[in-house]
């Protein structure tokens, strides 16, 4: 019998600090510039943050709010900085997130998720992060860090091998600036075969983290899923609550067991119930 596992909904600023300069700095890029030929993205933009109708909101915004998420800017989107109430607050989640029994959930749906399509996906890939990315095992994920041509550290990433493409996760306030770069890179190097998918909105991220994350996120698994030999860095796609077309990477930021789980939008508030 699995023990009780108590979940508590956290910040997503609690997982990673944006310095405010980068946020400022992302404010002001202009509109990315189209692919070249041979190479697919989705278009993207970004907006002035001067008011709460200009920001992103997350398929969660309106829970968000009704748990008492104290809602502020951050990445470009309405997100909460807290939680009001008894058990909110930073010191209080950050010690939850710590404790035997217990666990946290995230909503980083902020955070860029991007698919790699084409032949030379990873040699593209190697070109712009660090790591043998052509080495990962179907499945296996790495922790990396997007360079820019001088050798300077853009940004971190996570990238998967997910079998017919490469999976990756930037972080939300410097995304923009991360795919304009690749974009410049690819064409830099036409001759490769490369596409990139920014998936926009579309597909919503969670991250369950603590000691008893692998209990909470049975919950929503299929039958037979065997989560006691997935691997730290290991991710695969899945059903998540009869949701299809969902992934799950075992991973997080807080230095505790976690899961970070990807689903489409219109499923996120359902799945996220599920969770509490």
């Amino acid at each position: 019998q699995m023990p009780k596992t108590y979940l508590m909904i956290l910040a997503a600023s609690s997982i990673r600090f944006v310095p405010f300069n980068i946020l400022m700095k992302m404010a002001t890029l202009s509109s990315m510039a189209r692919c070249p030929l041979r190479q697919r993205t989705k278009t993207f933009s970004i907006r002035s943050f001067a008011s709460d109708d200009s920001l992103f909101k997350t398929a969660l915004n309106d829970l968000h709010k009704e748990l008492g998420g104290d809602m502020v800017p951050f990445a470009g989107y309405e997100l909460p900085v807290l939680y009001k109430g008894e058990m909110g607050g930073v010191m209080k989640e950050h010690v939850w997130c710590r404790s035997d029994g217990k666990a946290s959930l995230f909503d980083v749906s902020h955070m860029g998720q991007i698919r790699w399509h084409g032949k030379d996906r990873a040699e593209f890939l190697e070109k712009v992060v660090v790591g043998d990315i052509a080495g990962l095992n179907d499945g296996s994920s790495c922790l990396s860090v997007i360079t820019n041509e001088k050798g300077g550290i853009m940004d971190d990433t996570v990238i998967t091998n997910a079998g017919d493409h490469i999976y990756m996760v930037v972080n939300g306030a410097t995304k923009f600036g991360d795919m304009k770069h690749f974009e410049e890179q690819m064409a830099r190097f036409s001759d490769l075969h490369v596409e990139m998918e920014y998936l926009e909105d579309s597909m919503q991220l969670l991250a369950i983290q603590g000691p008893g994350a692998a209990a909470t996120i049975e919950k929503i698994l299929p039958a037979g899923f065997d989560l006691t030999n997935m691997a730290f860095m290991q991710g695969t796609e899945t059903t998540l609550d009869g949701v299809e077309g969902c992934r799950i990477t075992r991973c997080g930021y807080t230095g505790e067991d976690g899961f970070e789980i990807s689903m489409p939008w219109e499923s996120a508030p359902a799945i996220f119930s599920k969770l509490l």
